[in-house]
């Protein structure tokens, strides 16, 4: 072979495969970083750079708030069945057990009994990843069984939610859990009972239009989507620009739909400071409150003397205090003292008569006397 001409096998190196293993990394969705899956999951599954929050299984956001070994789940039993013999391009039983199989949850929310440094509360927390968190009629009736479980034992109630809204397959069943829980919800706030609900990315559809909005203190994490439809669907339904960040949870706070944004790393901390406040607020005493609906009249009539705010007790008799001195006479005419004040008279011996009361002059104008002329102006020092 001529050594003119150029072998086209070129040269031939030892190249060793690198073979890194699934899920060591993670791209951010919002900023593009990539995360190693060590740090994401001591950074509680946010981007340390920008600061999203990826989804995270409702197991995990138990695990993140709840004090380690407290939390005990409740309601397991109550699971979707197909009322409506639902199919489309599958059929509706077949899209829970996939659901179930994926999540290893039996609905779209866990419902259950923990504590929070010490404080027990019941707690619900939805999972998008079953079916979009959508709502049905076995999730409203977990939703419904832990307010009154709250109301039972006078627990604090926290709600997280994250879904799409009501699940249709189930059609007018799943809207009707709407009413239901928010009537239970009216309940436990006649009954004093604190109520904290939480948005986390996303919060929409009947979720957001019913118990998500109705807490006493309302939550959510930063850049969460919150709104009954989606900026889409508005946007071509109005035909208009949308502002920027609309249905954010910014958006949400400065219109004040929201109390407070907060990042995940802080919400365990936040949430037990309010059951602190709200523990020390129920030892205060208490007066009683109108049902929602009920009008002042009956109110009154059933609440009876409860009802009637207590007079107030009676004040102590309070020292009359001691006649102040007479004041000294001034003299109607004479010599005037300083900054033309007129000098006080001597005082008054014993045995003289008082001084005649002290008349207008006749030359004065009317409203003035021969000491305070009406038309003279008195020097003031300054």
């Amino acid at each position: 072979m001529s050594w003119l001409k150029k072998s086209k096998e070129g040269l031939k190196t030892q190249q060793r495969k690198r073979e890194l293993p699934d899920g060591l990394w993670t791209k951010c969705e919002e900023c593009g970083e990539i995360l190693h899956q060590k740090e994401l999951e001591r950074n509680l599954w946010t981007c340390t750079k920008c600061s999203y929050h990826f989804r995270i299984p409702a197991r995990t956001y138990v695990n993140i708030l709840l004090d380690e070994g407290s939390f005990v789940e409740r309601f397991s039993e109550v699971v979707s069945t197909d009322p409506l013999k639902f199919r489309d391009t599958k059929r509706y039983t077949d899209r829970l057990k996939k659901a179930r199989e994926e999540t290893g949850l039996s609905e779209a929310i866990l419902v259950g009994e923990g504590m929070i440094e010490g404080r027990p509360l019941v707690i619900g927390v939805m999972d998008f990843a079953f079916l979009g968190g959508s709502m049905a009629s076995a999730a409203g009736e977990r939703i419904a069984r832990g307010i009154l479980l709250a109301l039972e034992k006078r627990h604090p109630l926290v709600l997280l939610s994250s879904s799409g809204g009501a699940r249709m397959f189930e059609g007018i069943l799943s809207l009707m859990q709407m009413a239901k829980a928010n009537a239970l919800l009216a309940r436990l706030s006649d009954a004093g009972v604190p109520y904290i609900s939480i948005m986390t990315h996303p919060t929409t559809g009947g979720v957001t239009a019913s118990f998500a909005s109705v807490g006493d203190v309302i939550l959510a994490e930063p850049k969460a989507l919150i709104g009954f439809a989606g900026p889409r669907v508005i946007k071509q339904t109005i035909n208009q620009e949308l502002p920027e960040g609309f249905q954010r949870s910014e958006f949400l706070l400065a219109k004040g739909m929201i109390d407070r944004i907060v990042h995940r790393n802080e919400l365990r901390k936040t949430l037990s400071w309010l059951l602190q406040f709200f523990a020390a607020a129920a030892m205060l005493p208490q007066k009683p409150r109108r049902r929602a609906g009920e009008t002042l009249a009956r109110f009154r009539a059933v609440g009876g003397p409860i009802a009637q705010t207590a007079p107030p007790p009676p004040k102590a008799p309070e020292e009359v205090p001691a006649p102040a001195p007479p004041l000294r006479e001034f003299q109607p005419t004479g010599t005037q003292g300083p900054n033309g004040v007129p000098a006080p008279m001597p005082a008054q011996t014993s045995g003289e008569s008082p001084a005649e009361p002290t008349q207008e002059s006749p030359e004065s104008p009317p409203g003035g006397s021969a000491a305070f002329p009406a038309d003279r102006e008195i020097p003031i020092k300054k």
